[in-house]
């Protein structure tokens, strides 16, 4: 089977480019807004399962009592984003979230990086 492709973008799809921006916008919208205290805690947390170099997601953060859940699930976001830009943790696969709050919704899991493990050893 083939998948039927158009030849020119179909009006009202969306733009990869203004996607991206809109991320960026919310991602810096959500750092800014973040109380400080909450991010240092976070970003110690994530920093301490990057060390582990097993994957892990935001809900294993809380399960070992490393962070509070966040007064905006937004926050999240740009944890980890900012941790991933830094070269802490990268990408390692999608899985159900095990926070009870969104119903086991799809989401990324995390691991340190072999060079910041390296860096903190």
């Amino acid at each position: 089977m083939t998948q039927l492709q158009f030849p020119i973008a179909a009006q009202g799809t969306v733009s990869q480019a203004a996607g991206e921006a809109a991320k960026a916008d919310g991602i810096a919208r959500a750092t800014a807004n973040t109380p400080p205290d909450w991010a240092t805690a976070c970003r110690a947390a994530i920093e301490l399962m990057a060390r582990r170099g097993i994957p892990f997601q935001a809900a294993d953060l809380i399960a070992e009592g490393l962070v509070d859940e966040p007064d905006s699930p937004a926050r999240w976001g740009a944890a980890f984003n900012g941790a991933a830009r830094a070269g802490v943790i990268e990408e390692a696969g999608f899985v159900r979230s095990k926070r009870a709050t969104v119903h086991g919704s799809i989401c990324k899991q995390w691991t340190g990086t072999a060079s910041f493990r390296r860096a903190v050893a």
